[in-house]
Order: structure tokens, then C-alpha cells, then sequence
């Protein structure tokens, strides 16, 4: 039995384990995340509660004992808690492209999941408690096999659950490729003003294009908007300095074009579910990561 299954009245980080994978994090978590997406591969298990739901691509699944969620590089998404009050607990994982994609090659398909669910069976239902209780007891590294092997059978699953016609269908759609030149320079831009606050008007205008062109063309090429991409860039960088650098949290805001600690505590928490302090304080970092 879980013993820290506690009454809580907040969202809250269990662990966050990084390693050579990417991510695995156990949250309680009890309020909504805004739509956002990951460059990472992202799969969610209900470990113990009451089940939420989460829309990928526009549609909402449920995420219950039963059943969890795949969610293929850079798919927009959600979260809705079951429960607002008390809140769930989740094992979720955030798989690098890197190791996403040589997984993909090795099991022969494209670099997305095949479906955004999975069932989860008695078997992958005990593999998913045993991670969660090594994180949470603090044997983060040796729950790193468990991981590679549940993420391994979830890609798998998501691919072979499915009927031969689907399953033929989804083996054709590919991740999109970013072929328009004025894009390819936007990304780059993107990549270097993350902390201008007006970044997305001057970018559109520096790569040659009115804002609504940019706008369309962009979505076109990603699958996500300008301002979902500048987001996820954010993200990824404050994550990086919460768990590599001791820099302060409000330093770390400013950086990266906050006006407030309490601009950037909302907007981290709103796309994680949690506070950035309360992700700096669980977070572990495997040696060979």
C-alpha cells in the first residue's frame, strides 16, 4: 500500500526523476493545466484516485486505472482533475526525442505513438505501482529499468491495440516536417530571443512575414502555434536551470522575460501542475543523465 497518499490541498511534485530518458514524475494533482505541448513523447498513468481527462489534439480522453494516455512530440493537450478537491495521483513520463525516436526506428514505426490511449492491464498496472513507489520512497535510479521497460510496452501497445485498418492508417501519418524556409529561420529566432516579451511580432516581421501569415504558416508546419512553441522554450529552460543551476527562482523568471516570481510561478504551474519551487525541491538527477 502507497503511504503517502495523504489529504492534501494542493497540487504537488511526489519525485521527478531526470535521466538518460527524459523525465519520470510522480504528481498529486488537483487542478487544470492549460493547453501546451512537449517536444518529448509523454505518456500518464493514474497510480491512485479518481480518474481526469486529458484532450489531445481537441479530443478528450479519460485517464483512469485502466486506461492511460499517449501523447506523440508536440500534440497539443490538457488536463482536467477528476477530483478538485482531494486531487489524484499521477506517474508521468517525458520521454527525449533522442531516445524517442530510436525507439520508434527499432519497433518499426513512426516517431509518434500509435493511438492517445492504452489499455492498461494487470500486469502494466503492477509495473506502473512499483515505479511509483520507488520514486516516492527515493530509489529513483533503480526504478529506471521498470521505466525504459513500461515505456517500451506502452509504445508497443499503442500501435498493436489497435485494429489492422487503423493500425495501417496510423503507420502513414508522420510527425510534420518543417519545410518553409521562413519557418526554419523563425524557429532559430525563436530559439534566440525566448526571453524578448514581443519576440512572436518582431520574428514574424525579421522572417518576412505579416503576424497572420507567420501564424498560419507556422501551425502548418509544427502542428502548434507561435505562442505554444515560445512556451514549450520556456519550459524546457526553466526546467534545465531549476534542476542544474541554484540560481534563484525569481532570477530564473526574470531571465526568462517574466515580469514577477509570481508570474512565473503561475505560468510554470499552469503548464506542470506544480510550483517551480516545489519542482526544484523533489527533483533527482541520475549520474550518468
Amino acid at each position: 500500500m502507497l503511504r503517502y497518499l495523504g489529504r492534501v490541498v494542493m497540487s504537488t511534485a511526489i519525485a521527478v526523476f531526470h535521466g538518460a530518458f527524459g523525465r519520470a514524475a510522480l504528481y498529486r494533482l488537483n487542478r487544470p493545466l492549460a493547453p501546451h505541448a512537449h517536444r518529448e513523447g509523454h505518456l500518464i498513468f493514474l497510480v491512485r484516485g479518481i480518474a481526469g481527462s486529458v484532450a489531445v489534439d481537441g479530443e478528450r480522453h479519460a485517464v483512469h486505472s485502466g486506461q492511460a494516455i499517449a501523447i506523440s512530440p508536440w500534440q497539443p493537450h490538457d488536463f482536467q482533475p477528476g477530483d478538485i478537491g482531494e486531487g489524484a495521483l499521477f506517474l508521468t513520463l517525458y520521454i527525449k526525442p533522442r531516445w524517442f525516436e530510436d525507439l520508434s526506428r527499432a519497433m518499426g514505426q513512426a516517431m509518434r505513438f500509435g493511438a492517445p490511449t492504452l489499455p492498461v492491464d494487470g500486469a502494466m498496472r503492477v509495473r506502473v505501482e512499483r515505479i511509483a513507489d520507488l520514486l516516492a520512497s527515493g530509489h529513483q535510479t533503480t526504478a529506471l529499468a521498470e521505466v525504459t521497460a513500461l515505456t517500451r510496452a506502452a509504445f508497443d501497445r499503442t500501435w498493436f491495440a489497435e485494429t489492422p485498418g487503423a493500425l495501417c492508417a496510423l503507420r502513414t501519418r508522420q510527425m510534420p516536417s518543417v519545410r518553409d524556409f521562413r519557418i526554419r529561420n523563425a524557429l532559430a529566432l525563436m530559439n534566440e530571443r525566448v526571453a524578448d516579451v514581443c519576440a512572436l511580432d518582431r520574428i514574424a516581421r525579421d522572417a518576412g512575414m505579416s503576424r497572420p501569415h507567420f501564424y498560419k504558416l507556422f501551425r502548418q508546419n509544427l502542428g502548434v502555434t507561435p505562442n505554444m512553441y515560445l512556451n514549450t522554450l520556456r519550459l524546457e529552460r526553466s526546467i534545465d536551470r531549476l534542476v542544474w543551476s541554484s540560481d534563484a527562482v525569481t532570477s530564473i523568471g526574470l531571465d526568462l522575460g517574466f515580469a514577477s516570481q509570481a508570474s512565473f510561478t503561475r505560468f510554470f504551474s499552469n503548464n506542470v501542475g506544480i510550483a517551480p519551487t516545489d519542482y526544484r525541491r523533489c527533483a533527482l538527477v541520475a549520474a550518468a543523465a
